[in-house]
């Protein structure tokens, strides 16, 4: 099979494009024709480096996948041959990666991909999608009516926020570094988008929430908890997404006489049933056209190498360059 991989960790131009073994199926797995993956900031760290993940070579990138199921194991009882399937949190442990036009994958991993959806648009909201469902309803308890801000409204994790907090019934801000970015956001759903290049932000947001925001998606990999904590509500929730290396100062004082908390979250830790019922929740308004993906280009899978430089540029080097998810298709 072609898949997209490396040997050693390092920049983009270390991904291998070519011919491996095809995956040996085991009992509890379901054998996948690939038709799409996408590329994550996650998958980034780990090619480079950046991240110190045990690897081993040659290994495949990708963490998600949606496909046709080919041929099943022997203890696998609820997929059969024929399904459309997608599956997210692969890539890392004993889960191969998804850059390739095979992939066995144990089936408590999948999910069916519900009727009418395209594969791109499935495996586009897969990893975002469950973590911003994850991150909202598990850990923030967002309720109607309460308000939630995320920077980067139009991203991959924030399109999705956006979209997944109007669902429940809240008011969201969202910011935004450009005009076109700012106009995805109204079209996902926001109810205040402000250009952090062009606009006084604390000043928007305090005249649009006066009594301050419930829940602060931080999606920057250098927090500004000064700004973040001076704009939360009483008993107001902050989800923390990214930063590994981040050290920044911390107000203690204004944060805990607000009885604010803070969460980290990152979604390989998830629970089966907790990736499950956000699964179940993803599929039920695809399906009912309430969710939608956020796809900036499609290329094909022996491009993966510039689509690593792509997403390298935006999320590293701050370009701002996708508004959205790269996709790539196997054999396209």
């Amino acid at each position: 099979m072609k898949a997209a991989f490396i040997k050693q960790t390092g920049p983009a131009e270390n991904i291998i494009y070519g011919d491996l073994p095809d995956p040996k199926l085991g009992r509890s797995q379901c054998l996948i024709k690939v038709t799409a993956v996408d590329v994550n900031p996650i998958d980034v760290y780990v090619r480079s480096g950046m991240i110190g993940a045990p690897l081993e070579y040659p290994f495949i990138l990708g963490r998600d996948l949606a496909g046709v199921v080919i041929a099943t194991g022997s203890n696998v009882k609820g997929f059969k041959v024929g399904d459309r399937v997608w599956a997210t949190n692969q890539g890392m442990g004993d889960r191969k990666g998804t850059f390739a036009e095979l992939a066995a994958v144990d089936q408590k991993y999948l999910n069916l991909t519900p009727a009418g959806a395209t594969d791109e648009t499935v495996v586009a909201l897969s990893l975002v999608g469950v973590t911003a469902y994850l991150g909202l309803v598990r850990d923030a308890n967002l309720r109607a009516g309460q308000t939630v801000f995320v920077n980067g409204g139009s991203g991959g994790v924030g399109s999705a926020v956006v979209q997944i907090a109007k669902l429940h019934g809240a008011k969201v801000i969202a910011t935004a570094g450009s005009e076109a970015k700012a106009a995805v956001c109204r079209e996902l759903g926001a109810d205040l988008v402000v250009n952090y290049k062009l606009e006084d932000v604390p000043a928007a947001v305090k005249a649009f929430a006066p009594a301050g925001v419930n829940i602060w998606w931080e999606t920057l990999r250098e927090p500004d908890f000064e700004r973040a904590v001076s704009l939360l509500a009483m008993r107001g929730k902050m989800i923390l997404m990214a930063g590994r290396e981040a050290r920044p100062a911390f107000p203690v004082g204004p944060f805990y006489v607000k009885d604010c908390s803070l969460h980290g979250f990152a979604m390989f830790n998830a629970t089966l049933r907790e990736q499950h019922s956000a699964g179940n929740a993803l599929n039920r308004w695809i399906q009912e056209g309430k969710l939608k993906a956020r796809i900036d280009r499609v290329l094909p899978l022996s491009q993966t190498a510039e689509a690593h430089r792509l997403q390298e540029q935006s999320t590293v080097h701050k370009t701002g360059e996708l508004t959205g998810k790269i996709v790539l298709q196997p054999g396209a």
